[in-house]
């Protein structure tokens, strides 16, 4: 198995390792992932995305070359600015979802999924053909909840104003960051990128300040799965569309129909029917009666026990003390009570909006 630059750290803070997406990754540290999760919440977590894939893809026509990709407005995008983005496939599919920010006319910078990496660059070199497409190898680490805008700012002063989605470069200790007001915990943070061999140091400054510890990558699914937000081969591949998995919100206006750059991306004619006609299944979020938590793969039925649809992430949230499932439901039995089928009984579920815990990103 692969490892981060911050594997030792993690082990001399007592993380428990475990295999994801070919790395060793600290699932959970002495606190517990219970724990984790509400000091998060309260405070400020410091996460370990080393993981994940960092692309720098540069070109006159970078921008045109990749909304031929991705059903987004890349042209439109600020300089210094982020944007969550997705890889359609032929039949409108998923094929992995992903952060991109402009760094100028020539230069985009992207973080991808660890498990998707190999096959996104490859994808992007096939597909980007007057562009650049370079893989870099820094770390990468997140720093999420309320009290993160103040811990950083005693390191990096300049971070105290960045707001959510914005992005910038600045120097620490003689190494360029490169950090985004972003993660994907619901909380207010960054993610910052740093040189491998400064991620050590930089990290041990973040957490000698008593409002931050490390959190392990159980509280970061439990934080997400709260802030009703996908994870990639679990609520997105590529069977479902992104209209099915209700993330319209990430396709602009100018890429759908009318829009100024109407379609023209991989498998346009299959998501812009979805919004047209409609789709006959939806991800959707349920509160779970009682105390028991509801996992993947659980099916979603009637009260007779008619199959309408599968839970794709589930678990007990902290915050709210209670259990909380996403789920694809065929839209046609949405309007009847639905139950999850767990060991032979059904258990009663409520309809919820998300995310299910409120979102407290700061935008100034």
């Amino acid at each position: 198995m692969k490892r981060t630059p911050l594997y030792q750290a993690h082990v001399d803070a007592g993380a428990r390792m475990v295999e994801f997406a070919g790395y060793e990754m600290p699932v959970q540290y002495p606190m517990g992932v219970k724990k984790e999760h509400l000091w998060t919440r309260e405070a400020a977590g410091l996460f370990d995305v080393s993981h994940m894939g960092q692309v720098i893809l540069t070109g006159a026509n970078v921008k045109d070359e990749l909304e031929k990709l991705l059903p987004v407005d890349v042209k439109g995008l600020e300089v210094n600015h982020q944007r969550y983005g997705i890889f359609t496939t032929a039949n409108g599919g998923i094929s992995d979802d992903l952060m991109f920010t402009n760094w100028g006319d020539e230069e985009i910078y992207m973080v991808v999924n660890a498990a998707c990496k190999e096959q996104d660059v490859a994808h992007l070199t096939t597909n980007l053909p007057t562009s650049k497409v370079e893989v870099v190898d820094r770390a990468l680490v997140a720093l999420q909840g309320p009290k993160a805008r103040e811990a950083a700012a005693r390191l990096l002063p300049e971070l105290k104003d960045l707001l959510f989605m914005q992005s910038t470069k600045l120097e620490w200790n003689g190494v360029e960051l490169w950090v985004s007001c972003s993660g994907y915990t619901g909380e207010d943070g960054y993610e910052i990128s740093v040189p491998n061999e400064s991620a050590e140091a930089f990290c041990t400054a973040l957490t000698a300040q008593e409002e931050v510890e490390w959190i392990g990558l159980g509280a970061r699914d439990s934080l997400r799965l709260e802030a009703g937000l996908c994870l990639y081969g679990h609520d997105l591949d590529q069977s479902t569309t992104p209209v099915e998995a209700s993330i319209t919100w990430a396709i602009q206006k100018v890429r759908r129909a009318g829009g100024e750059r109407e379609g023209n991306f991989v498998g346009a004619d299959v998501v812009l029917a979805n919004f047209a006609e409609g789709v006959s299944r939806k991800r959707v979020g349920f509160i779970v009666e009682g105390k028991a938590p509801v996992r993947e793969g659980v099916e979603v039925v009637t009260e007779d026990g008619q199959l309408v649809g599968t839970v794709t992430s589930g678990g007990f949230a902290p915050s709210l003390e209670k259990p909380i499932v996403m789920a694809y439901v065929q839209t046609a039995a949405m309007d009847q009570p639905l139950f999850a089928s767990l060991r032979g009984k059904l258990i009663p579920l409520t309809p919820a909006k998300m995310p299910f815990f409120p979102s407290r990103y700061y935008r100034g």
